[in-house]
């Protein structure tokens, strides 16, 4: 097994690593896919002012998983997790787990107490849901055709 490198730091070449990543899950248009990467663009043009921090698990020239997270402007102490994908190739070992924990303890060193996750109801994102109830979330919010008709917003809460 490969010993993935845990980094917190973007560069040029994770615009493509993570659009590829958000790809081979199979769960993002490519309008997501486009949008992940140009906030990894925004990290880099505009450093810690663009609200955008990442957890990188990166396997050599790829990025096996990651997360982006930001302080949400106007709390005291909440964040959102905008995005977290990991490889197909890599799901169901326990690296979605392993992000997660390390997202929750960088937002806990920045003085975080509890972060948000959204996803959408549909019967496609039924594993997304689900993942995020094994991790110790709880849905605070289910928004009815919120995206578009028939799919709705579902959100979920977890405390640092």
């Amino acid at each position: 097994m490969v010993t993935l490198i845990w980094r917190d730091e973007v560069t040029a070449e994770d615009v493509r690593r993570v659009e590829q990543v958000c790809a081979a899950t199979g769960f993002f248009t490519p309008a997501e896919i486009l949008m992940a990467g140009e906030l990894v663009e925004a990290r880099l043009e505009e450093g810690a002012a663009a609200g955008y921090e990442f957890i990188l698990a990166a396997d050599g020239d790829a990025i096996a998983g990651y997360t982006c997270y930001g302080a949400i402007d106007g709390t005291e102490s909440a964040y959102d997790l905008y995005w977290i994908a990991v490889d197909p190739a890599r799901q169901g070992g326990g690296l979605g787990r392993k992000l997660i924990e390390h997202t929750e303890t960088a937002m806990r060193k920045a003085g975080g107490s509890r972060y948000y996750a959204e996803t959408s109801s549909t019967e496609k994102y039924a594993p997304t849901r689900n993942f995020y109830l094994r991790a110790g979330f709880r849905e605070v919010a289910n928004i009815a055709d919120f995206y578009r008709p028939g799919d709705g917003k579902v959100i979920f809460e977890r405390l640092l």
